[in-house]
């Protein structure tokens, strides 16, 4: 049979149509002799041509990035093991160096071997879908591998995330991708660029000694400011015609330094690029959409309203909702006022920002650049400090961007902030009565840093507060937090009692590998990632065992600390305040029993505790932060603390009950006399007041809400030594105290 095979052929119609096929002008003997066409089925499906890409002008350009791009063509031009490795932390731009190899071989700037060369992106993903069978997937690269070999021009395949050759292909036993690989890598056969990052390398590439030997490791370290604001202003062009606006060189500049200084945990240039793309976009979208405080005012107007409607159906039946009603009548007034400005300032800004985007695009001569710098001026001056429509990305809208990310305030201090610096001291004292000298000191180390004249590499400021019990160090804490920080969440609070154990600093940094807890995060180091703009508050900082003070020293020096995982925790835009009772003795005796005006200057008591903080702390510890001194209190002050804690009381039952509370001063006095236990402070009135003044009162509110007669004043005073309440009586009581005089305090 098969020696008449080809008798049997000569009839079939396939051979007909073979002998019939007509030739052109007799060109058919020279097309059997030109070279065939090899399809690459496998090549087209699971790759993409980045040489091809380039060419049409589909990739970024590269810049800053020359010496990686050489040290691979000296990698690519060996016979023999001609793989380089791209290895470098997230962001660096590993990818980036391949795109511009495929920028250089379409521009014809390499090596007349590599100028025909191809690079292919081979997509680990669509090579792994739907492989389920078992060696589907191998013959899936095997094929690719063919394909490559075959090519009529050489091809050079890049691998992205490298990592994922080592095991890929399906369950454990089976052959992973890197050992198909391995034999034309080694021979020279299949050359290829393989990327990932050190950690991915050293956990897979370096255990196979094999596979390692086969590819050359080019590091690719994170740009320096400078060289990535080359890179970044390399991208201008084609961010500018993406998002259609004009980009501002400071805008550059801000958007690599400021990253650089603020985002931790990510690479330059990635996040650079990142920020600098996410204010093209929101001054796209200022330009093409209603502002988000609008949205904001129409979308409090809408919940009014509906809360309006719900009251007006419910007062129609039970009329007891008069006050609410008013109130929500004013605030809708107020809203409509308040969205009708805003929409006629938005139409405004967005008419001048319409017209300077006109006049960039119509010509370039001297008129339309005054017209231009004129409307600028009049956009500027109608904006103030609340824009609604961007013109622009400019280094304002970058500090924005890293702001809103970060929840750090970036850029220049506008007036609002600068008052805030300027009444600080005045704001704490209304909280923290008597400690003039720690207050000045704290504010005198906040505007220092402020105004950006301290070593940016350290904290905002670290100092220990030294003093008695209950005379408001903590409260210091807790005040500078809620008129510096934006509130009392801002506070982030370690009680280092907690700590009196050398193997409890794992708790504050994380577990280190192989202890319990690993990769869960450490008590402080986890609360400062989270929120990077805060005061710490390490709390009785002399009860911590040794070991764990020392954790701190870098915090102090170098503004970060390592967690257990590696990661740098960044401290710089944190104030770290410590607190201890350290030397409380040495001011109790320096001050009590004598005159408010013979107690010791601030600085004479810091020189009276140093012995029993040198006794207490290592002199590296104490020589790291600035050291404040809390006074005792003295009768004025304990005084001026009672009322303001009866203030609070007061303004909790107006708050709940609508009701009047007032106190005479022989109030005052009877609480004063009661305050007896000096070592305590403060701490003492608030005893008492819970002790002496709450029980009573809760029962003469209880018994008027039972009998539903809630009154609408309380008078407390003092008859027999002992607290008595009134409710509802005729006339208030006019009792004053005589205050004594006492010189400023220290």
């Amino acid at each position: 049979m098969k020696h008449k095979f080809l008798d049997i052929c000569e009839q079939s119609s396939e051979q007909t149509q073979i002998e019939n096929s007509p030739s052109i002008d007799g060109q058919q003997n020279k097309s059997q002799n030109a070279p065939i066409p090899v399809k690459t089925p496998a090549l087209d499906q699971y790759t993409i041509n980045l040489t091809e890409k380039a060419q049409k002008g589909l990739i970024d350009p590269v810049i800053g990035r020359e010496f990686e791009i050489r040290l691979m063509l000296d990698i690519l031009m060996r016979r023999r093991q001609n793989n380089p490795i791209l290895t470098g932390e997230p962001g660096v731009g590993k990818t980036a160096v391949v795109e511009g190899l495929a920028l250089k071989i379409a521009q014809g700037l390499v090596p007349e071997a590599l100028k025909s060369v191809h690079i292919h992106v081979l997509d680990m993903g669509l090579l792994q879908a739907g492989a389920s069978v078992k060696g589907e997937f191998e013959n899936r690269l095997k094929q690719v591998i063919q394909e490559v070999q075959a090519s009529t021009h050489p091809i050079i395949l890049f691998i992205d995330e490298a990592h994922t050759l080592i095991g890929a292909g399906g369950q454990a036993g089976q052959n992973d991708a890197a050992n198909l690989l391995k034999p034309a890598l080694a021979r020279g056969e299949l050359r290829t660029i393989a990327a990932t990052t050190w950690a991915e390398y050293k956990q897979y590439f370096e255990k196979d000694a094999a596979l390692s030997r086969r590819f050359q490791v080019v590091k690719v370290e994170e740009p320096t400011e400078e060289v990535a604001i080359d890179m970044l202003r390399a991208m201008i062009p084609v961010m500018q015609n993406h998002f259609n606006l004009h980009i501002d060189d400071q805008a550059i500049i801000t958007a690599v330094q400021a990253s650089h200084r603020y985002i931790s945990g990510r690479q330059l240039p990635d996040k650079a690029v990142s920020v600098l793309d996410t204010a093209a976009a929101r001054v796209a979208l200022t330009q093409n959409a209603q502002p988000v405080l609008l949205d904001q005012l129409k979308a409090q107007q809408h919940n009014l309203n509906l809360e309006q409607q719900i009251l007006i159906q419910e007062h129609q039946h039970f009329p007891i909702h008069h006050e609410r009603l008013e109130s929500l009548k004013q605030q809708l007034a107020t809203l409509d006022q308040d969205i009708q400005a805003t929409e006629e300032k938005w139409q405004q800004e967005l008419k001048l920002v319409q017209e300077i985007n006109q006049l960039n695009t119509q010509s370039e001569d001297e008129s339309a650049h005054s017209k231009i710098e004129a409307l600028r001026t009049e956009l500027e001056q109608l904006q103030g400090q609340a824009p609604l429509v961007f013109e622009r990305v400019n280094a304002r809208i970058i500090n924005e961007i890293i702001s809103d990310w970060t929840g750090i305030p970036v850029g220049n201090m506008v007036n609002d902030e600068i008052k805030q610096i300027l009444t600080l001291e005045d704001k704490l004292a209304e909280r923290v009565m008597g400690q003039d000298y720690a207050l000045s000191q704290l504010v005198q180390g906040i505007k220092t840093s402020k105004a950006k004249l301290e070593d940016p590499n350290k904290p905002q400021g670290v100092f220990l507060l030294v003093g008695p019990s209950g005379v408001g160090k903590t409260e210091t804490a807790l005040a500078l937090a809620n008129e510096l920080y934006g509130g009392e969440q801002h506070l982030i609070t370690i009680n280092m009692s907690e700590y009196q154990e050398a193997h409890t600093v794992s708790s504050l940094k994380g577990a280190p590998p192989g202890y319990v807890g690993y990769g869960q995060g450490g008590v402080l180091t986890e609360a400062v990632r989270r929120n990077p703009y805060s005061v710490v508050l390490l709390d009785e900082i002399e009860k911590a065992h040794s070991d764990v003070q020392e954790l701190f020293y870098q915090v102090f020096d170098k503004g970060m600390l390592e967690d257990g995982e590696g990661r740098i925790i960044d401290f710089k835009n944190t104030t770290i305040l410590l607190t201890s009772n350290t030397g409380s003795s040495a001011i109790m005796q320096a001050c009590l029993n004598q005159p408010v005006e013979d107690w010791p200057n601030a600085e004479d008591l810091i020189e009276h505790l140093k012995p029993s903080l040198y006794k207490q702390f290592k002199p590296a510890f104490i020589g790291r932060m600035r050291i404040v001194p809390y006074f005792p209190l003295h009768d004025d002050l304990l005084v001026r603390i009672i009322k303001h804690k009866l203030s609070k009381i007061i303004q909790r039952i107006e708050n709940q009950y609508a009701t009047a509370v007032e106190y005479s001063d022989d109030l005052i006095e009877l609480l004063l006399s009661r305050c007896t236990e000096v070592d305590s402070g403060a701490r003492n009135v608030d005893n008492i007041l819970n002790s002496s003044v709450l029980p009573s009162l809760a029962t003469e509110i209880l018994v008027a809400l039972a009998e539903h007669k809630l009154p609408k004043r309380i008078v407390i005073d003092v008859k027999d030594d002992d607290i008595s309440y009134q409710l509802d009586p005729a006339e208030k009581v006019t009792k004053k105290r005589t205050s004594k005089k006492t010189k400023a305090d220290v």
